[in-house]
C-alpha cells in the first residue's frame, strides 16, 4: 500500500469516527420538537376558532408541544385555506378547515379544492340558524318570511360569512324554497359568525344566517334571537328553537362542517401520529362537554373516511351552487 492510499485510509476512517450520528427520518422520533401553529381561516370568536381552541388545547398535551391558534382572515376564507395549503408539510402547519373549501373554487375565488391538503380528521358538523336582533319586529319565522316575501328585492341585508359560503348558500337554498330569487335578500360578506352577529345587533343586518351556538353568546346577552334552524330535527341544547320545517313547512337543511388538515405532502408517519391524538382528543370527555355544552355537533372521520366525505361535497356543492347561479365557469 503506498503511503497515499494509508493516508486516504486513515483520513476515511477518522471521518467515520468524528461524523455525528444520523438523524432520524422526519417523523421517526424528533418530531415534534418545537411549537406548532394552528390556522383558523375565520375571526376569533366564532364556532370555528372555538372548536379549533379546544382541539389544540387537547393536542397539545398528547404531543407535548406548544399548539398555537393562529386567525388568518380575509378574502371569504380564502387567506387562511391558503396559508394552511402553502405551510412547509412539515407537521409544524395545520389548519382547522371547513365546508367552504368545497365552495370557493366554484366561485372562481381560488384554485384550492379538497385535493390541496393531507387531510387528518373531520370532528365537527352543525346546521344554520335564522336569527335576528332582539329588537326586530319579527317573533317568528313566519312573520320574517311573509315579510321578505311582501318586501322588494335587496329590502333586507344578511349576513354571516363569505360571499358564497355555507351560510350565504343556506340563505339562498331558503329563499329559493319559499319561491324566491337566491339573491332576494341582500348579502353582506363578513369574515365569520362572531362579526356578523355583532353587525346584527348594531343595525346593519337585519338576519344572520349561522349556527345557532356560533350565535349564542350574543343570545344569551339578550341582544338577538334565533327563529329557526335549518335541519330535520330540533337541537336538544336549543330545544326552543324550530325547524323550518315546523313552522314553514319547507323540509329544507344543509349544514356546515370543520375537520383537521395538514398541507399536501405531510410525511405519513406524522399524519398517522396525529390521526391518532385527534382521535383521543375527539373522545376526551372533556372535547365532548365543550362541544355539548355549546350545542356543536360532534362527528368523526379518520383521514380516509374525511377524504371521500370532502368529494363527495365538494361534488354536491358544484352542484347546488351553479343552481343558485352562485358558480362560475
Amino acid at each position: 500500500m503506498t503511503l497515499l492510499s494509508r493516508r486516504s485510509l486513515l483520513a476515511a476512517s477518522g471521518a467515520a469516527l468524528t461524523a455525528p450520528l444520523a438523524m432520524p427520518a422526519l417523523g421517526q422520533g424528533n418530531w415534534p420538537n418545537r411549537p406548532i401553529q394552528l390556522i383558523v381561516p375565520w375571526g376569533a370568536g366564532g364556532g370555528t376558532d372555538a372548536t379549533a381552541r379546544i382541539v389544540g388545547s387537547l393536542l397539545e398535551r398528547d404531543l407535548g408541544q406548544p399548539v398555537n391558534v393562529v386567525n388568518r382572515t380575509g378574502g371569504s376564507g380564502v387567506v387562511g385555506h391558503s396559508a394552511i395549503s402553502t405551510a412547509a408539510p412539515d407537521g409544524y402547519t395545520i389548519g382547522m378547515i371547513t365546508v367552504e373549501i368545497t365552495m370557493m373554487h366554484w366561485q372562481g375565488l381560488t384554485q384550492l379544492n379538497p385535493e390541496s391538503y393531507t387531510p387528518l380528521a373531520l370532528m365537527n358538523s352543525d346546521p344554520p340558524g335564522v336569527q335576528v336582533a332582539s329588537n326586530s319586529p319579527y317573533a317568528d319565522i313566519k312573520a320574517l318570511a311573509d315579510a321578505i316575501k311582501a318586501r322588494p328585492a335587496g329590502t333586507f341585508k344578511a349576513s354571516g360569512t363569505g360571499q358564497g359560503g355555507i351560510w350565504h348558500l343556506a340563505l339562498v337554498g331558503w329563499l329559493q324554497a319559499m319561491g324566491l330569487k337566491g339573491d332576494h335578500v341582500r348579502w353582506v360578506p363578513s369574515n365569520g359568525a362572531a362579526p356578523a352577529m355583532q353587525e346584527l345587533a348594531a343595525g346593519g343586518v337585519d338576519i344572520v344566517t349561522c349556527s345557532v351556538p356560533e350565535a349564542r353568546a350574543m343570545i344569551d346577552a339578550g341582544r338577538a334571537k334565533s327563529l329557526a334552524i335549518m335541519a330535520p330535527a330540533r337541537n336538544p341544547m336549543f330545544a326552543q328553537v324550530p325547524t323550518l320545517n315546523e313552522t314553514l313547512g319547507i323540509n329544507y337543511s344543509v349544514g356546515a362542517w370543520r375537520g383537521i388538515a395538514a398541507p399536501k405532502g405531510l410525511p405519513a408517519p406524522i399524519a398517522q401520529r396525529y390521526g391518532t391524538a385527534l382521535k383521543a382528543a375527539y373522545e376526551n370527555p372533556q372535547f365532548k362537554e365543550f362541544m355539548t355544552s355549546r350545542g356543536f355537533g360532534t362527528v368523526w372521520q379518520d383521514a380516509a373516511g374525511f377524504a371521500s366525505f370532502m368529494a363527495e361535497g365538494d361534488r354536491a356543492m358544484g352542484e347546488a351552487m351553479r343552481g343558485a347561479g352562485l358558480a362560475r365557469g
